[in-house]
């Protein structure tokens, strides 16, 4: 279970006191704020915070507007606007801070979106929870033979019960070996900034995580698509839906321009405005690689 019962009530309780305040507030965010949703077998996501919304990009837009501009009255169409144009600073007017526990492996993917704080929960002074990501069987997949950083088909019958077990095993007796270190039972026992060390990958951290939207957005493009990986994916899936709640109109640009939207070379567009024209126009002829020529025709035939 990815909370315990005095959690659960902290949340309850939380929930159960608002707040007066004159700032602005979302109201799908409002919904959302500290419900726990779970997330692969022990992890969860949770908004702690948040500042901002919809209106609050516009406001910042609206302010660099000098006397004698035009101004946009349609915050939507504003939006839209910001986002095809790539205008990011009214969109970093809005942040959100979330809890997160996911696996270790994970996290150090994740960290690798330096735009945001974080803090995480201490191996130093706590003892970490035995608590570990064992994949479901549709999630364990051998390695790709076309993708070095994906996946290829499932592992299915005796091969896939092997690497489960191998998976748990190993966990399991690391964990018993962690525990047997700092154990005091007549011992000093080791130091837990040591004793960690020799904790699985897979093992479940926790941690604050805020950011601003534009870039939210940017984690969102990258690891919600198809192509990121299951375990961090799921995790951004559910950010999005969040995120959907929070700034719908804001989304419903993102979503039009980013997660659906594809950007083309300078090269691309010119090939493709040529074919627009009736022209044949072959890959030597377009000045594109071979793998970029391939990816063109995937998505444009």
């Amino acid at each position: 279970m990815p909370l315990t019962p005095e959690q659960a009530a902290e949340i309850a309780e939380a929930r159960a006191t608002p707040r007066p305040t004159l700032r602005a507030v979302s109201p799908g965010m409002e919904a959302q704020l500290y419900l726990a949703h779970p997330i692969l077998d022990h992890g969860l996501l949770r908004v702690i915070d948040y500042m901002g919304d919809d209106a609050a990009i516009c406001q910042a837009a609206r302010v660099s507007y000098g006397r004698g501009t035009k101004a946009v009255s349609d915050d939507k169409g504003l939006i839209r606007y910001l986002m095809r144009h790539w205008h990011s600073t009214p969109f970093e007017m809005c942040e959100v801070k979330f809890h997160v526990k996911l696996p270790v492996f994970v996290a150090r993917q994740w960290i690798r979106h330096r735009t945001a704080n974080v803090n995480e929960y201490s191996a130093r002074y706590s003892i970490l929870d035995r608590e570990f990501y064992i994949p479901a069987p549709d999630a364990l997949a051998a390695q790709s033979s076309v993708n070095n950083q994906g996946r290829g088909e499932l592992l299915e019958g005796e091969e896939a019960q092997r690497v489960l077990d191998i998976l748990r095993d190993d966990a399991m007796r690391n964990f018993d070996h962690y525990e047997d270190m700092l154990s005091q039972d007549g011992q000093k026992g080791l130091a837990r900034e040591l004793a960690r060390m020799n904790l699985p990958m897979n093992t479940y951290t926790q941690w604050y995580w805020k950011t601003d939207l534009h870039n939210l957005f940017h984690f969102l493009r990258l690891r919600a698509d198809m192509h990121a990986q299951y375990e961090i994916r799921v995790y951004a899936e559910k950010m999005g839906e969040i995120t959907r709640d929070w700034v719908p109109l804001a989304y419903g640009a993102f979503e039009d321009y980013r997660l659906g939207g594809v950007q083309l070379s300078a090269r691309a567009r010119t090939v493709l405005q040529r074919r627009l024209r009736g022209e044949v126009v072959t890959q030597a002829e377009s000045g594109m690689s071979k793998g970029e020529w391939r990816e063109f025709v995937e998505d444009w035939g």
